[in-house]
């Protein structure tokens, strides 16, 4: 995979997660930091971080884009989310517009 296909997300705790860019633009707010005219740093670094969200809530968010991109065709399946992430994770995808 090609760097440009990809960005990199890093929460909070400096972890680093590298994923296909068709996954992290399931975000409103990671696409426009990647898309908008501009010089937005995101967009020549290929990297967006995340100081307010934790490592555990981006790993989730992150699987959540990958599933989203599979299951987007209607297929009735559910995301599994454990109850003692619901909040934090609410908060980031609100944030995040996903």
């Amino acid at each position: 995979m090609r760097k440009e296909d990809t960005v990199k997300l890093i929460s909070s705790e400096g972890f680093e997660f590298v994923v296909d860019k068709k996954a992290a633009m399931v975000s409103q707010t990671i696409r426009n930091m990647l898309t908008s005219p501009g010089s937005f740093a995101e967009a020549q670094l290929g990297e967006v971080t995340f100081p307010e969200i934790s490592t555990t809530i981006l790993e989730k968010i992150c699987q959540y884009f990958y599933w989203s991109l599979q299951y987007a065709s209607g297929k009735e399946t559910e995301f599994p989310i454990e109850p003692e992430l619901t909040l934090e994770l609410m908060m980031a995808a609100n944030y995040l517009h996903t």
